[in-house]
């Protein structure tokens, strides 16, 4: 009628069993179960059925009934203990020297112990339970076979039930345990007993068992009589109460141990609904369920490396870009778009390649553009490539904005300030300039990349040159101050040149606070060009 179990190895070799505490509950809710449904036994044998004729045949039936019962409890309190403990214990797990083979073999024995600990214990129980049946029907059934067969019908509806309590609190316990073997390998195939099983399980084990304690009573008060009408009525009480109680009790057992599995996993999708995509289920179930919960940490490792790979696409071609490209069909060719278009290079790095280690130029260049990513973000661009000590980013595309050229401009300026008091020994040309751009995919199915190509890309590269040659670095074209708006209020044309490899002269605007204070900063082959630059 009860049993224990000391320990069991976990999935990693090192481990030497299971917790103090998780011995100590398995050791509670395996005996507790198994005295308090003995005790009700006793009770509703020895108090509650109409034995009272039949004890008479033999007046020492009762005190020999009673005698059994306390010596029987004991010894199987006992041989439960140490065989349940036997049941779901391991080998020592192999030393720091054994071979891999070794090593899955104890895992192998790890697993199925953990996974099959209630099953075995259950099986302790129900040896025990069918023992006691056994032996009280042979004290009973010489002095009255009708005595034998209730007395015989009592342990075995009682020992069903308390078994069945006792395998859901046994589940419940090595839950912890179940989920350190399955997280590493997780249940596959047809899992056994599946929900459905445990479901009718539940109903037949918590409620059609008492309920047919209740049938057989009155089926025994009409085939043999015995029963009078307070009798029948407190049998009818005492059995109805018990099916109640122990139906109760297996119901919410079964409902927590379906629920559990659903809700981590509800839990767990909640964070990842929320951008969290290392949340992970414990697998703790070995029905479907556990399948459900593998399958859930599947689908996240999954998405979480295709967040990865889109994390990656994105800082290789832009946030902007990769959505688009994730969203929509990728093909081959453009648009005519408005944008606008900054163009920033570093002044000097031939120098600086030549005169500092490359560990060196390679750190100047990072800090370079993050201070330019930084920028061109915040004003909503996107950087369409880095060339070499230079880099283009792009405003209207590929998401159309209304406010292009603004961005483009306000981008400039911050961007010429923040690197004058950030960054030391570095200085940068920027140009800015807008227009109408063919935008879109560029190459060939096999590899292509989404860029812009068109008039403002090259004028803002002429202006990178120019605005070397003045006091701030920051040069605008008049096309891109016509389509600024307010922003264009912040600056101001100081000249207007004939850029290199183009026909039409181009207005040169510099932001308001360097417009009185251009001055030559550029080579000294071209001091007219720099001091026409002078406001």
């Amino acid at each position: 009628m009860s049993g224990a179990t000391r320990g069991v190895r976990a999935e990693d070799p090192e481990h030497s069993g299971l917790r103090l505490v998780t011995r100590v509950a398995l050791g509670l809710v395996v005996v507790t179960p198994n005295i308090v449904g003995a005790g009700v036994v006793l009770v509703v044998a020895a108090w509650v059925l109409p034995l009272g004729e039949l004890v008479a045949f033999d007046p020492a039936a009762l005190w020999r009934n009673l005698v059994a019962f306390g010596a029987y409890l004991v010894a199987a309190i006992l041989v439960g203990a140490i065989w349940g403990h036997f049941r779901v214990r391991v080998p020592p797990a192999p030393g720091p020297g054994a071979d891999d083979a070794a090593v899955r073999r104890h895992r192998k024995r790890v697993r199925r112990v953990v996974l099959r600990g209630p099953l075995r214990l259950a099986t302790v129980q129900s040896v025990l339970w069918a023992a006691a049946l056994v032996l009280f029907v042979m004290i009973n059934v010489f002095s009255s076979p009708r005595l034998g067969l209730s007395v015989g019908v009592t342990v075995a509806l009682g020992g069903v039930a308390t078994v069945a309590v006792t395998y859901r609190l046994v589940e419940r316990v090595l839950r912890r345990e179940v989920a350190r073997v399955l997280n590493d390998r997780p249940p596959q195939g047809r899992p056994l007993p599946g929900v459905v099983l445990r479901s009718v399980g539940s109903w037949w084990l918590g409620t059609a068992v008492p309920l047919v304690g209740v049938l057989l009573a009155a089926a025994s008060a009409l085939a043999l009589g015995g029963y009078s009408v307070d009798r029948l009525a407190i049998v009818v009480l005492v059995l109805g109460g018990v099916a109640l109680v122990v139906g109760f009790l297996v119901t919410v057992l079964t409902a927590m141990s379906t629920a559990a599995p659903v809700l981590a996993v509800r839990r767990a999708q909640r964070r990842v609904e929320e951008g969290d995509y290392d949340a992970e289920v414990p697998v703790f179930d070995t029905t479907e369920l556990g399948v459900l919960q593998a399958g859930f940490n599947t689908m996240v490792a999954g998405l979480r490396e295709r967040e990865r790979v889109r994390d990656l696409f994105g800082r290789h071609v832009g946030e902007d870009v990769a959505r688009t490209a994730l969203e929509n069909d990728v093909e081959l060719g453009g648009e005519v778009r408005e944008v606008a278009v900054l163009f920033v290079d570093l002044v000097g790095s031939t120098r600086l390649a030549a005169t500092r280690p490359p560990q060196e130029v390679v750190e100047m260049l990072n800090d370079f553009f993050a201070v330019v990513i930084d920028v061109v973000e915040q004003n909503d661009g996107w950087i369409n490539k880095f060339e070499g000590d230079a880099a283009l980013a792009v405003f209207g595309a590929p998401i159309e904005r209304a406010d292009a050229a603004a961005c483009a401009l306000r981008a400039g300026r911050e961007l010429g300030r923040r690197i004058a008091t950030e960054l030391d020994d570095i200085a940068a040309g920027i140009g800015v300039s807008a227009g109408e751009a063919v935008a879109g995919n560029i190459g060939d199915t096999r590899r292509y990349e989404y860029t812009v190509i068109g008039d403002p890309v090259n004028e803002a590269a002429r202006l990178t040159e120019a605005a070397k040659e003045i006091d701030g670095c920051v040069v605008a074209s008049g096309a891109a101050l016509e389509r600024a708006g307010s922003e264009a209020q912040r600056w101001v044309v100081v000249d207007s040149r004939t850029l290199r490899g183009r026909d039409a002269e181009t207005e040169l605007a510099v932001p308001r606070e360097h417009a009185g204070t251009c001055v030559e900063s550029g080579s000294a082959e071209e001091p007219e060009r720099a001091g026409s630059l002078r406001a």
